[in-house]
């Protein structure tokens, strides 16, 4: 049981009775009648991929984790209207490959696509690097399968255009990190397949630079535009040292760099290729762009997403750092980043602030890391709460949030708390109470319940 006690940077670890594995539906209501009876809590875990412990449980040792990766049909994929139906453990890049042999494309991804699976996908909302084209997956999920806290069973998978029947739980349970219920199978949106793409990365100099970019990109891209990430050089730099098989994109040395997709799916589209070279020329003119490279084929695309998509694991390697998943309003996002990450490292002398992630949508990964020769346990003790309190208090001042894609869980929950206005708190409170009054689903996630407990 020791792998899926831990999440995954290694910073939370629990305790459980016993890892329950069931198959099919029927079988987790089955499971989850048992725990209501009994009171006994149930913690639900997919890849355990996630970044804030919400699919890990406690230290009490008084839960059971309940893994949904048994749940793995790839049940039904409907061409015509390009529809998927799957289950709750199906890991993301399974569902990639097969639906791409039926012409389709399912337009999420991130790092973890190897290990991540649906059910995780669409209990913490995720984004990805295509949010900005095809939206989150509250945006992707056209139906949903649940079991609720009681055992009963949820049948919401036939995908309505329409349906005015009241409350949708639907939605509240996409990004309820398994508090209100275990997702079991989902119906989910797929989009045609690419016929063909252009990733380009390019060299600014600025945060500010990157953000006129993106708004030209926007006006001159015809809607094409796929994905825009930014990142700092020094970001770079950490995955080219630890990342076998990476190298700088370009020669030349700037402060920041932009990746850029463009992608078309329809054959009016113009070639994506052709476009990305008219549109760098023109910014480049503009001074918008000091130097840019374009990817000459697929397996280049590739190698410059490989490093988009290596950087938390190369800020793992290169020593401990505080993560936040923020947003502010993309109109503010460079903004944010040039005014306030001087002032947290002149606040905390030794450390580097690392922002990268998805511009385009407002979303940015911001690392604090720690001093040279800092060592993790006794770093994260002295600092962990007042860094982080410090970058959230900056990003509420700016109308943002704490957390922008990878949820709550058990690491963000005491900010959450305290940054968070009475009437969002008392709202999530009393859908908690209603739905699972025992407690039982996921407890200490998510939702502060100052009186909320399983019976003794």
């Amino acid at each position: 049981m020791a792998p899926w006690l831990t999440d995954w940077r290694g910073r939370y670890r629990g305790q459980a009775l016993a890892i329950l594995s069931p198959s099919t539906t029927d079988e987790v209501a089955a499971v989850i009648k048992l725990a209501a009876k009994h009171r006994v809590a149930m913690v639900p875990q997919g890849g355990n991929s996630g970044m804030v412990a919400g699919a890990t449980p406690d230290a009490s040792g008084q839960s059971y984790l309940l893994s949904l990766r048994r749940l793995n049909s790839i049940e039904a994929i409907d061409q015509d209207v390009r529809l998927v139906r799957c289950g709750a453990g199906v890991i993301l890049q399974n569902l990639h490959d097969a639906v791409s042999k039926h012409g389709l494309r399912f337009p999420l991804t991130l790092g973890g696509k190897g290990s991540a699976t649906i059910g995780g996908l669409i209990s913490t909302n995720a984004g990805g690097t295509q949010v900005l084209r095809h939206g989150t997956m509250r945006s992707l999920v056209a139906g949903i399968e649940a079991v609720l806290p009681d055992g009963s069973i949820y049948d919401g998978l036939t995908p309505l255009k329409k349906d005015n029947r009241g409350y949708d739980l639907k939605h509240l349970l996409i990004g309820a990190e398994g508090t209100l219920g275990i997702v079991t199978r989902a119906t989910l949106h797929l989009v045609p397949a690419l016929i063909e793409r252009a990733v380009c990365w390019v060299a600014v100099g600025s945060p500010a630079d990157a953000y006129q970019l993106l708004l030209a990109a926007q006006d001159e891209c015809h809607g094409m535009l796929e994905g825009f990430e930014i990142l700092p050089d020094a970001a770079l730099a950490h995955v080219v040292k630890h990342i076998p098989g990476t190298r700088a994109p370009l020669e030349s040395a700037a402060p920041w760099h932009v990746l850029i997709e463009l992608a078309k799916d329809s054959a009016d589209q113009e070639a994506p290729a052709q476009l990305a070279e008219r549109f760098l020329a023109t910014a480049m003119g503009k001074g918008l762009a000091l130097d840019a490279a374009i990817s000459a084929n697929e397996a280049q695309a590739e190698a410059f997403w490989k490093i988009r998509d290596s950087i938390a694991e190369a800020e793992r390697a290169e020593g401990p750092a505080l993560q936040h998943d923020i947003s502010v309003p993309v109109s503010d996002m460079a903004r944010f980043i040039d005014t306030e990450s001087p002032k947290i490292e002149a606040t905390y002398p030794g450390t580097q602030v690392i922002a990268f992630g998805h511009l385009g949508d407002g979303n940015i990964h911001y690392h604090v890391k720690a001093p040279h020769g800092a060592t993790a346990e006794n770093w994260y003790r002295d600092f962990a709460t007042r860094i982080s309190a410090d970058v959230y208090d900056r990003v509420v001042a700016y109308g943002g949030s704490i957390s922008a894609e990878h949820g709550i869980g058990q690491a963000k929950i005491a900010e959450f708390a305290r940054t968070s206005e009475p009437a969002r708190l008392a709202a999530l409170r009393a859908i908690k109470n209603a739905l699972d009054p025992h407690g039982i689903m996921n407890p200490g996630k998510l939702v502060p319940l100052a009186s909320a407990g399983l019976d003794a």
